[in-house]
């Protein structure tokens, strides 16, 4: 994740990213902000939620699960160390932890709970929403060197960029829908139409929806849209080896003779054919 910007703008979908059954599967933390819908169950190492978040299936935790208050779960909450809930969230299934459990006020988790540690019952600030609070107010203020010596403080060794989605998000199967910017890692296997303002899509993904932005989406090489890409006022860029299994609608559009477009293609301003060699343009 970029600093010198605030960490929560953007969609942040990292590499090798699956949507198994109706499960969110990634290797690395997911970090959700609040006010946020997420229809599937998740699982990743670090799970973080800000406040009023809502998850329609299980949580599945390697490491931490952090929840800010007011979220709901509709199914379990699996802990593989330690679990912080703020107060009023709800748990449909039961809570697992096999750490320490810091827990609110008016926690409702329908089927039990077990923690093997402490359980120490207050209104915890989850750490990383915290972290994140902090850093926030770091870049806003223009202290970019602060802010880098925390983050590599408190990023630890992890290997893998987080899942992250904005606040207000709403993921489901149906679409991944941000007010923000999107960018998608490589090789990630999505379902649902993507949304947002603008789109920035790796290489070798295999994508079950279509793809929608008020400004500019790129698709690179390898890439498989099973549906159409539209634009606003942007510029599509489709790279080699990249197919739409339907409409592109833009702007501006620049194709590579080896993109495959099995739709119509409507362009209102300049359309641009890139070849691999001379990169000659055809108009």
């Amino acid at each position: 994740m970029a600093l010198g910007r605030d960490p929560l703008d953007a969609l942040e979908i990292p590499d090798g990213t699956t949507v198994e059954e109706h499960d969110l599967v990634v290797d690395g933390d997911v970090i959700v902000g609040g006010q946020s819908t997420v229809e599937f169950g998740v699982r990743g190492r670090n799970v973080v939620a800000g406040e009023r978040v809502r998850f329609g299936g299980d949580i599945e935790a390697e490491g931490d699960c952090r929840l800010d208050m007011w979220c709901d779960v509709a199914g379990n909450v699996l802990v593989g160390d330690d679990a912080y809930l703020g107060e009023r969230v709800h748990v449909g299934g039961q809570l697992m932890v096999s750490g320490d459990l810091d827990i609110g006020d008016d926690v409702e988790i329908e089927e039990g709970f077990e923690a093997n540690g402490w359980i120490v019952i207050r209104n915890p600030v989850p750490t990383l929403v915290f972290y994140f609070i902090v850093l926030s107010q770091l870049l806003r203020v223009g202290e970019t060197d602060a802010a880098d010596e925390i983050a590599e403080a408190l990023g630890g060794d992890a290997p893998d960029d987080p899942l992250v989605i904005p606040r207000g998000g709403d993921v489901s199967d149906d679409s991944w829908q941000v007010s923000t910017p999107a960018h998608v890692g490589d090789g990630c296997r999505l379902h649902g139409n993507v949304r947002a303002k603008s789109i920035d899509m790796g290489a070798d993904n295999n994508v079950f929806g279509s793809l929608r932005a008020r400004g500019d989406i790129a698709v690179e090489s390898g890439t498989r849209i099973h549906g159409d890409v539209t634009t606003r006022g942007g510029t599509v860029e489709l790279a080699d080896g990249v197919r739409v299994l339907g409409d592109v609608s833009c702007t501006d559009l620049e194709l590579h003779e080896d993109a495959v477009v099995d739709g119509s293609i409507r362009s209102r301003g300049e359309m641009r054919i890139v070849r691999p060699e001379a990169k000659r343009e055809i108009e």
